[in-house]
């Protein structure tokens, strides 16, 4: 039986200060040393994305790895939920902007977003896997 498991944190911390620190330093850079134009604005909700993806990534590893108990999580579910957080705070901040944002809505995006990751790990669950049965 193949015996796999869920990468590390130490597997994750590499991506996660690689994508941090890119994207707080992206941030800081943009908040102190720009003015508010269209370009700098797209640029602001890029790094957000970054930095909240690589913030997050080590703490969706260890929710993974402590919570999946019947499939192993790969390293690529663990980027997408990541890139799933960052996303939703990238919204939120948009939103915020455009004096739209209330808690209801908040909530009604999040729960998209999980409802999205549950079907594609459904999906992913339930491929067909050839080799993985075999009788020899």
């Amino acid at each position: 039986m193949n015996d796999r498991h869920s990468p590390t944190i130490g597997n994750i911390l590499p991506f996660a200060i690689l994508m941090g620190a890119s994207g707080w330093s992206g941030i800081i850079f943009l908040m102190t040393q720009t003015k508010p134009t269209l370009n700098h604005r797209w640029l602001f909700f890029c790094a957000v994305v970054v930095a909240a993806t690589g913030t997050a990534s080590p703490v969706v590893g260890l929710i993974n790895r402590l919570l999946s108990t019947k499939t192993p999580v790969s390293f690529g579910m663990i980027v997408r939920e990541s890139l799933w957080v960052g996303i939703y705070f990238a919204a939120l901040i948009w939103l915020n902007k455009g004096q739209v944002l209330t808690l209801s809505l908040a909530v009604v995006l999040a729960v998209g977003l999980i409802m999205v990751e549950l079907l594609l790990r459904l999906r992913a669950r339930s491929e067909w896997h050839p080799g993985k049965y075999s009788d020899d």
